[in-house]
């Protein structure tokens, strides 16, 4: 019987990607034109977490701990050395000052089910206001942020089958202005007897509404009869802003641990994404562990937007990290580098706790 089953959810995952897949070329065949730029919320895609940006952000397969409630959130019921929950932290340092903060939390609920609460925030930092007439700045300062939160469930439908689903609250933020929408994630993963343990997954991301700005700014006055000399001149009004889709994402990945032994584990990864402001696109990542009794040790390299070429400033990042067992829990670090072409590089620092 468990066969049986197990040879149905195979089937389901299949299925899943079958439906993924149609999907993903509809999308596609619905871009006869460049669509760059004509989302909202672009932090949407930056790429949570120093592992997943190390390897090229090819990690939809490879997604587990809490840091996979970014890429995949059927990874938060993968455990880790045997623990499912976890904590994680993850910080960008960005070119002109721009910080990125994230934090995730995974808790198992039951022997199956993990939840998870996930949040981050992009802070622009303060610039001063300039005008046409003042244009090295009039005296006032503003700011700008994005920020994300989200709550995820995920559970294994057999041993090898995961699945997880999350909702989550965007809101962007300029001076007194603000847009807000609701979105949900879907991942699904697939982790096969073949080639020891050959990984499947798929990802759809920001499925959900559009941003709209509003705020005091958009008000004004306006006189609805100008010829009319006694009318009310100052009619109170709110202009409308237009509304912008989200980044909607569809990913599907693989993981191939090439070799593995007591002691070594070599892993590569490869991932097509495609967004609907995006052309169809190709990620690659490749990590080394070497495993002690307590410690793992971690080199990674990757490279993503392979069809993109000088679209974009950033394809290639690398990194390292480690986890030990300390007590009855394990802690982490991570660290990664994303090379900019013109731009500062990006530095990202993570720090995980398993339990």
């Amino acid at each position: 019987m468990k066969l049986q089953n197990k040879k149905i959810m195979n089937r389901s995952f299949v299925t899943y990607i079958g439906i993924f897949f149609i999907a993903l070329f509809l999308a596609a065949d619905i871009q006869a034109q460049s669509k760059v730029g004509t989302t909202a919320a672009p932090f949407l895609t930056i790429g949570t977490g120093s592992r997943a940006s190390a390897l090229g952000h090819a990690y939809t397969a490879s997604a587990s701990g809490a840091d996979a409630l970014f890429w995949n959130v059927s990874g938060i019921a993968i455990e880790h050395e045997g623990k499912k929950g976890g904590v994680f932290f993850s910080n960008y340092q960005m070119f002109a000052d721009i910080d990125y903060n994230a934090v995730g939390v995974a808790i198992p609920i039951s022997n199956k089910g993990v939840i998870g609460l996930s949040g981050a925030v992009v802070s622009y930092g303060t610039m001063e206001v300039t005008t046409e007439t003042q244009p090295n700045g009039n005296g006032e300062l503003f700011d700008a942020s994005d920020m994300v939160f989200g709550l995820s469930y995920a559970q294994p439908l057999t041993d090898n089958f995961f699945i997880g689903g999350k909702a989550k609250y965007i809101s962007q933020r300029i001076w007194d202005m603000k847009a807000s929408a609701v979105a949900v994630d879907i991942g699904l993963t697939l982790i096969t007897d073949y080639l020891n343990g050959l990984t499947l997954a798929a990802s759809i991301q920001n499925f959900g509404g559009q941003l709209q700005m509003g705020g005091i700014n958009l008000r004004d006055t306006y006189d609805p009869n100008p010829e009319n000399a006694g009318n009310n001149d100052r009619v109170f009004v709110n202009r409308e802003t237009q509304s912008w889709n989200l980044p909607l994402s569809f990913k599907f990945g693989i993981k191939v641990p090439v070799v593995k032994t007591d002691y070594y584990t070599f892993r590569l990864m490869g991932e097509s994404h495609q967004t609907n402001d995006q052309k169809l696109n190709g990620d690659f990542g490749a990590e080394f562990v070497y495993s002690t009794n307590s410690t793992n040790f971690y080199l990674r390299g990757g490279y993503k937007d392979l069809f993109l070429g000088n679209e974009v400033d950033s394809h290639v990042g690398y990194g390292a990290g480690f986890d030990m067992a300390l007590s009855d829990i394990r802690i982490g670090f991570d660290f990664a580098i994303a090379q900019q072409n013109y731009l500062s590089n990006v530095r990202m620092i993570d720090f995980k706790i398993y339990f």
